[in-house]
């Protein structure tokens, strides 16, 4: 070994003092040497007075060397260490890329270089200059150009360039690996500078980079892992987790610093990555909070649960939504309904009174209650695509229809859709089955066109089809229309329920060929008090009626069709002509 470079590192020295060999030719082994062989080399010239090239690609390799031969002051002034720390200081931390890359390099020796405070002094500096105005910060030459060049301070002075926009940090910091990126970026939120929306839009940009087409690589991991026995494929997922989780961890708190599309491309990642239960409900949290922005297709989770074989995850979609109901900024658009216990008192009150609380209810909270109306739209076209899902169970497709009040929606024609769609590409259900999901649509509420197409949906439960039939025409006729004949094919399809449209029958009693489950009864009755008939119909089986209230003449009627015994004499004739009335036999009734 040479005097030239003993003379600068003293654990060379005091191998050389402790080794038991005399013979001017000794073998020195180094097994824990932590850089590799151009960082001894490096070092080895510094030792012989050869220049030596450092860049922020080596900075780090040659620090730690340096420190693990103790080529420090304490052995010769001048000696690499101290160089190596005013390069670092001087130029390394003065340039934004450098720094990074040097932060980046640390991966190799994270180690050494926590306890050399590499690792902390470059997150320091970036956070610095993040904090401060971007013409102040200066590009380093050495990183933009990508080349190993000789670096001097003066050299990265006379070529610095500077940033322009606000996020312009976000693309540099995004090549970092999350342990360190999620470092910075908690050091980032607490200087408190930063508005959440450039965090987020920096999270958005970091989770492109390293999760991108995630759905496709589990899918890949998963196929190589059934391919061999390795543990690789597991690693990876187990990495991508990890990230997820950390950028999860790292979203601002301030709603709309993030947009609701990106919060359900993580939830969708974090389903497919089989992320923590934590996670999963932050996610949902968040987006709940700003739904109203969300897209249908985004909704479109893929359900990767062996306890399912549906093709998307309602649940999570139903947790989101309940989570938005649970938000509770909205009250409804019409005076809450009171209990039997105070029914008399509530009535009592005046129209006025309740009108104006009304009123003042909706405009404390207008903007929630068109949040909610824009969710209704979102939710109506999700059914309509989960609709299409052979093993999609009823009472999930019901649940999620009733989750959104009914109020949100203005009207029922998506609905209506999403119902026609399940009823075809679920031809078995039965007859009660098919009656329940259509409990859910307000006929009142679909319009002209989408009428039409109710009242030849063959698949329809008899009873909505009359219902759809009653309302379109009572509608017609109140707005002053002429009330049309009805087509043949519907003629055809109430005949061949015995409902003859062109023949009076007689009055329908239980023993008409009806079938019980679309069974209705219908009878005239005439007012004391005017010379309005009214009409009563009564579902024979329909268990979600309204509770029921007696008339003064002792006859029982349903709250679903009070509306009814309002409507104008013309269109209680215009029905008639839909289902002839004995009246001379309703009225011995």
């Amino acid at each position: 070994m040479q005097f030239p470079l003993l003379s600068k590192c003293l654990r060379l020295q005091r191998i050389c003092s402790e080794s038991p060999e005399t013979s001017q030719h000794q073998k020195i082994q180094l097994p824990d040497f932590p850089s590799g062989i151009e960082a001894f080399e490096l070092c080895v010239k510094f030792c012989y007075g050869i220049t030596i090239t450092l860049s922020a690609f080596n900075i780090v390799a040659a620090r730690c060397a340096a420190e693990y031969l103790q080529m420090t002051e304490d052995v010769e002034k001048g000696n690499l260490v101290y160089k190596l720390e005013v390069f670092f200081n001087s130029c390394i931390l003065h340039g934004w890329k450098d720094t990074i890359v040097t932060l980046q390099s640390t991966k190799a020796f994270p180690l050494w270089s926590e306890d050399l405070e590499i690792t902390s002094r470059c997150i320091e500096a970036i956070v610095s200059k993040v904090l401060t105005h971007p013409s102040k910060v200066s590009l380093s030459h050495s990183h933009s150009r990508r080349v190993r060049d000789d670096i001097s301070c003066n050299g990265a002075e006379s070529q610095r360039h500077k940033p322009t926009t606000k996020g312009w940090w976000a693309e540099d910091m995004a090549e970092l690996r999350i342990d360190l990126y999620w470092r910075t970026m908690i050091a980032i939120k607490s200087g408190g500078k930063i508005p959440s929306n450039l965090i987020g839009e920096a999270l958005q940009i970091y989770a492109s980079r390293w999760l991108p087409n995630i759905s496709r690589r589990v899918k890949a991991d998963k196929e190589a892992a059934f391919d061999s026995d390795s543990d690789s494929a597991g690693e990876v997922t187990s990495k991508h987790r990890l990230l997820l989780e950390s950028i999860v961890s790292l979203l601002p708190s301030e709603k709309g610093a993030v947009s609701c599309s990106f919060l359900l491309k993580l939830l969708k990642a974090a389903n497919i990555l089989n992320a923590s239960s934590s996670s999963k409900m932050e996610l949902a949290r968040r987006i709940a909070l700003q739904l109203e922005g969300a897209r249908v297709s985004d909704l479109l989770i893929p359900s990767l649960s062996y306890s399912s074989d549906t093709l998307y995850d309602v649940d999570i979609v139903l947790t989101i939504l309940e989570q938005f109901m649970l938000q509770g900024q909205s009250p409804p658009t019409s005076p809450p309904r009171s209990k039997l216990g105070f029914e008399k008192r509530r009535r009592s009150r005046s129209a006025e009174n309740i009108d104006f609380e009304f009123q003042e209810s909706r405009r404390s909270s207008s903007a929630s209650h068109s949040s909610k109306l824009k969710v209704a739209k979102i939710v109506d076209g999700y059914l309509q695509e989960i609709a299409r899902d052979i093993n999609l169970p009823l009472s999930k497709f019901i649940t999620i229809a009733e989750t959104i009040p009914d109020f949100s929606r203005l009207d029922h024609d998506d609905l209506y859709r999403a119902i026609d769609i399940y009823l075809k590409a679920h031809p078995g259900l039965n007859k009660s089955e098919r009656k329940k999901l259509c409990r859910i649509l307000d006929c009142k509420k679909l319009s002209v066109g989408v009428c039409m197409h109710a009242a030849q949906n063959e698949k329809l439960p008899l009873r909505v089809v009359v219902q759809v039939l009653f309302f379109e025409q009572a509608r017609a006729a109140t707005a002053g229309g002429k009330v049309a004949e009805l087509p043949n094919n519907i003629k055809a399809l109430l005949a061949s329920h015995n409902f003859d449209p062109s023949k009076p029958p007689g009055p329908l009693s239980t023993t008409t060929s009806i079938p019980a489950d679309d069974q209705w009864s219908v009878s005239g009755l005439k007012s004391p008090n005017s010379r309005i008939s009214t009409l009563r119909l009564k579902l024979a089986e329909d268990d979600d009626l309204d509770e029921n209230y007696m008339n003064p003449d002792g006859m029982e009627r349903t709250s679903k069709f009070k509306a009814f015994c309002a409507l104008p004499t013309r269109p209680k004739k215009m029905f008639s002509k839909l289902l002839s009335i004995n009246r001379s036999a309703s009225e011995k009734n």
